[in-house]
């Protein structure tokens, strides 16, 4: 699909980062967005902005790890819009763990794996009935990250092994949908190839009371790619960044050419994952993988 005229984009965590740039990005393009989100005030700052740009937007409230919010996200699409041809499973979090494995915080894992996981579980769940039936060209991206995907950094556990539990789902969704005549293309998207520069970071800013994180618990203290890259400086190695913008634009592409994989490495991160994958079969001991 090369043609993104008046189609309808849905977008999960749509009001900030790569969510947010990825709506400008459609609507530049000439699709309408539906922009779903937790975060109410960024919600409207977006929908603001959108229609200044002279976008057809509409934005709704969106609680991921809710079914009946995805729900009732999707018969909105359908039932009000007229049916969607894309749908970015997005909506993404960071818990700050640090430390040893065994001392994070339970609800550290628990946030996580609700809005990382079952997030695009459920989101999947609520928008594939409604795309097979509907029988038009359609198109399911789920955001991923090459940070558990392909290389485990020993200070993010629980982010890596949410990431690698999504990759799964998104390739096992590939196959199951990849049978002549389904009208569902499904493609794995991952931002970068650098740390990108969204609100990931400070994540906590829409933590729900009831995953709080119990006074005394680690935390990495680092709320943006500024405070990791200041972090990073101190021990003498430079940090690059990617804009959301670039992701989006990336996305956009990897959608017109038809791809799964929507991967845009670096050929140090390329040797990385070499290294991982040559270690798994020579069942040698892991290689330590580095940001940068």
């Amino acid at each position: 699909m090369d043609d993104f005229t008046g189609k309808l984009a849905v977008i999960t965590g749509g009001a900030s980062g790569v969510g947010r740039s990825l709506a400008f990005a459609l609507a530049g393009a000439g699709a309408r967005v539906l922009v779903a989100d937790v975060d109410a005030t960024a919600l409207a700052e977006t929908r603001a902005a959108l229609k200044a740009a002279g976008a057809t937007a509409h934005t709704r409230a969106c609680d991921v790890t809710d079914p009946s919010s995805l729900g009732e996200l999707a018969a909105f699409a359908f039932d009000a819009l007229g049916g969607a041809q894309f749908v970015f499973a997005n909506a993404g979090v960071a818990s700050g763990e640090a430390g040893p494995l065994w001392g994070y915080a339970e609800n550290d894992w628990k946030w996580c794996f609700e809005v990382n996981f079952w997030g695009v579980v459920n989101t999947v769940n609520a928008f594939m009935p409604w795309l097979v039936e509907q029988g038009d060209e359609s198109h399911l991206v789920i955001t991923g990250s090459a940070n558990g995907a392909f290389l485990v950094y020993p200070d993010q556990p629980i982010y890596s092994a949410t990431k690698a539990a999504v990759q799964v789902v998104a390739e096992a969704l590939f196959h199951q949908t990849s049978a002549p005549g389904n009208p569902v293309h499904v493609h794995a998207l991952f931002p970068g190839p650098h740390v990108v520069e969204t609100g990931l970071f400070n994540s906590s800013r829409v933590r729900p009371k009831r995953f709080a994180k119990p006074a005394g618990a680690p935390d990495t203290g680092i709320r943006s790619a500024d405070d990791l890259r200041r972090l990073m400086e101190a021990f003498g190695t430079k940090l690059e960044t990617t804009h959301p913008d670039e992701v989006a634009q990336a996305a956009l592409d990897g959608i017109r050419q038809g791809r799964f994989w929507i991967l845009p490495l670096t050929s140090a991160t390329e040797s990385q994952i070499k290294a991982r994958t040559e270690a798994i079969l020579a069942r040698t001991d892991p290689p330590a993988p580095t940001i940068g």
